[in-house]
């Protein structure tokens, strides 16, 4: 298995996905095809899920057996379409999650600004 040094992934995973979907994108003629402002994406998509495992514990002669919960990772790498406006939307959700404004208030909208010029907190201001 080789890492791509890019996104880190295990490179015989990804000619799998891509073969797999080769077959059947080959195994539907009727597929309907994506639209000009859309693309299929690779993105990894990781699960975590519990299992209960038997554990045989002895004692001398007695066993007794256990099922304690077990967390399993599984590693996939999953497809999805990404259209051009859902990537402008996501885009939008990150800048005003990190604290940003909206690209289109900041544009049309000029009192933040103008109350920040007003009462400069800067480090000169302050001693």
């Amino acid at each position: 298995c080789k890492t791509l040094p890019s996104s880190g992934f295990c490179s015989t995973a990804l000619t799998a996905v891509v073969q797999a979907q080769t077959h059947e994108s080959a195994e539907h003629p009727g597929a309907t095809p994506l639209p000009a402002s859309c693309r299929e994406e690779m993105y990894p998509c990781t699960r975590m899920y519990s299992v209960h495992r038997p554990v045989k514990r002895c004692i001398g002669r007695l066993c007794l057996y256990s099922l304690p919960r077990v967390y399993v990772i599984n590693n996939e790498i999953c497809m999805r379409t990404v259209c051009q406006q859902d990537e402008y939307l996501r885009a939008e959700l990150c800048r005003e999650l990190s604290g940003w404004p909206r690209r289109i208030e900041r544009s049309a909208t000029r009192k933040r600004c103008r109350n920040r010029r007003g009462n400069l907190k800067t480090w000169a201001n302050k001693a």
